[in-house]
């Protein structure tokens, strides 16, 4: 087996490599991700690929955490099940990582949705320091594992929390992200949260889903603000949901606004459907952080220009970025794995 200074080279080495392979191979890769998964476009793969090289796959990140969690060679690797989620590309990879960090063995089932990024991404980590095989495993049941990582929908997570009810486990549910306005952002800072609400189609648990208004707040402003992302329309499975939500929401005689690419919803519910914002109005900070609070079970992070008492909070623009050290759901991944 590597020690952790060759896992953290292997890790450095292979983000330069990410970085640098703008080649042919990696576009006739993405194109096949692409039609495997009609929801991956070659732009939201590099999206991707983007905040894993400069969050992840860089020495000073990964040093700082092993300094952080005290972690050394003398971890006695055990079987880790990854159930992956295949929503946005390469959702997976930060379980993956913390997994090698930590000097665990990945046994991997892939989302039927990303069958193509990660093994290639590992196999790339794999050219250069060929030991590294020997950490992941491709599976399509788990079985002889020792603890258990999956994400799913809400449905499938309660089957997970039943059929891995006798092992350590870390289990998902959905989530989605949040957003605070105060009604003076300007435009530059609309767009960064247009980023937050599109990128990836909105399929993302880090994905603005939800918008808290100050009361009297124009709607109208949220339709100039996001322009820039109108081509989002172009693509026809995004264009689908919006065409059906729309006549949905009109057959149930629902409230909402639309202009040609995406539709305003009031609810007090924190996920939206496809091309479907939600928004509620506030008039009260300290009303709306009790109420945040009571509804973080189901919010991955919320974006907010000020700090809330009691509620992590990030920049606009920044939710679809996040830290080696961000984990999902707020359950330390590398606290778990080190106390197996």
């Amino acid at each position: 087996m590597m020690t952790l200074v060759q896992r953290i080279s292997s890790l450095t080495e292979l983000g330069k490599v990410l970085i640098q392979n703008n080649n042919t191979l990696q576009t006739d890769i993405f194109k096949k991700a692409c039609v495997e998964n009609p929801w991956f476009t070659p732009e939201n793969i590099y999206l991707s690929l983007e905040a894993i090289t400069s969050h992840y796959l860089n020495e000073q990140s990964l040093s700082d955490l092993v300094l952080r969690y005290h972690i050394d060679n003398n971890i006695q690797p055990k079987k880790i099940g990854l159930v992956l989620a295949g929503n946005i590309p390469m959702v997976g990879f930060h379980d993956i990582l913390c997994c090698y960090l930590t000097g665990h063995i990945s046994m991997i089932k892939l989302s039927d949705k990303d069958k193509v990024l990660i093994p290639y991404v590992l196999n790339l980590l794999i050219v250069n320091y060929p030991e590294a095989q020997h950490y992941f495993e491709y599976v399509e049941k788990l079985s002889g594992f020792d603890a258990v990582i999956a994400t799913g929908s809400n449905n499938t997570a309660l089957h997970f929390e039943y059929y891995f009810r006798d092992f350590p486990h870390i289990i998902r549910y959905n989530r989605n992200a949040v957003a605070i306005l105060k009604g003076n952002e300007d435009l530059s800072t609309m767009q960064l949260l247009a980023q937050d609400i599109f990128s990836y189609f909105g399929l993302g648990c880090r994905n603005v889903s939800k918008l808290f208004l100050p009361e009297g707040y124009p709607l109208e402003r949220l339709m100039e603000a996001f322009d820039s992302y109108k081509d989002i329309i172009l693509y026809n499975k995004y264009k689908n949901n919006y065409d059906y939500n729309v006549a949905l929401y009109l057959l149930n005689k629902e409230a909402f606004l639309q202009n040609e690419f995406f539709i305003l919803r009031p609810s007090t519910d924190v996920a939206s459907r496809i091309a479907t914002i939600h928004y509620e109005y506030y008039s009260n900070v300290s009303q709306l952080t009790e109420k945040i609070k009571t509804d973080m079970d189901k919010i991955q992070c919320v974006v907010a220009a000020d700090p809330l008492p009691g509620i992590s909070t990030v920049s606009f623009g920044q939710a679809q970025h996040p830290e080696i050290d961000t984990f999902a759901d707020s359950v330390d991944t590398i606290q778990f794995l080190l106390s197996l």
